[in-house]
């Protein structure tokens, strides 16, 4: 296989078998990006758990301190009054029916979607448009909410979901490579924090079991994963 001249840059700046502190890579990643667009910071936990049972599941949102550089689409689905304290609030698209309607139309053009749970019976009934996307409101992700001010105030800002794959492994984007260092690294301590916390009960062995950061067009960095259990609070 031929070698690029890019690939033979990055491994002379990218030690393979090497485990860096966050600070580190996220540093290394800086420097060895050359595109033209401002890549994504991006972070892969492998977990000691096993998805196919449910108390096993590791699912949830955590708030990054700096946001995620990323311009969120929010659309509030909600009767009456919500959808206008929804917009005041900052969402992009609030309504009922039709809203409704466009997206039995196979409109989607929104990241997130938030609702009240007086709509969830009718949004309910177009999950299978909306559940391959990704789009489908959750309790458990505070999608579902009275409080609609809050919700999107909170996608706004940077809240991010995150769910484990059938794998073991959470892959989530924390940011974007035009970040500072300090930035990026509290983005990261923060959703490595709050899957540490979320740790099941019934998961034996080791939990935290590697921990990767890439960026879009960037190599993987493996993570000394003790380092940085031992600085998370």
């Amino acid at each position: 296989m031929k070698v690029t001249k890019r690939n033979k840059e990055l491994s002379k700046k990218v030690d393979t078998n090497k485990e860096y502190s966050l600070e580190e890579a996220i540093q290394t990643l800086k420097e060895v990006s050359k595109v033209k667009f401002d890549e994504s910071f991006d972070c892969a936990i492998r977990l000691g758990v096993d998805p196919r049972h449910a108390d096993q599941m590791v699912r949830g949102t955590v708030s990054l301190p700096h946001g995620t550089g990323k311009e969120v689409k929010v659309l509030v689905i909600s009767k009456g009054t919500p959808a206008d304290v929804a917009l005041n609030a900052g969402a992009d698209y609030a309504g009922y029916e039709d809203y409704l309607e466009k997206i039995k139309g196979g409109w989607a053009e929104v990241d997130v979607i938030i609702s009240t749970p007086d709509a969830m019976p009718e949004l309910g009934k177009l999950g299978r448009v909306l559940g391959p996307k990704g789009l489908m409101p959750n309790p458990k992700s505070g999608t579902v909410s009275t409080d609609v001010e809050k919700a999107v105030k909170e996608v706004k800002a940077g809240k991010i979901e995150f769910r484990v794959d059938k794998t073991g492994i959470i892959h989530v984007s924390l940011g974007k490579l035009s970040f500072g260092v300090d930035q990026l690294a509290d983005n990261a301590k923060a959703f490595i924090n709050t899957i540490i916390k979320m740790k099941p009960s019934s998961a034996k062995g080791t939990y935290v079991k590697s921990l990767f950061l890439s960026s879009t067009m960037g190599p993987g960095m493996k993570i000394d994963r003790d380092n940085v259990l031992s600085n998370i609070k």
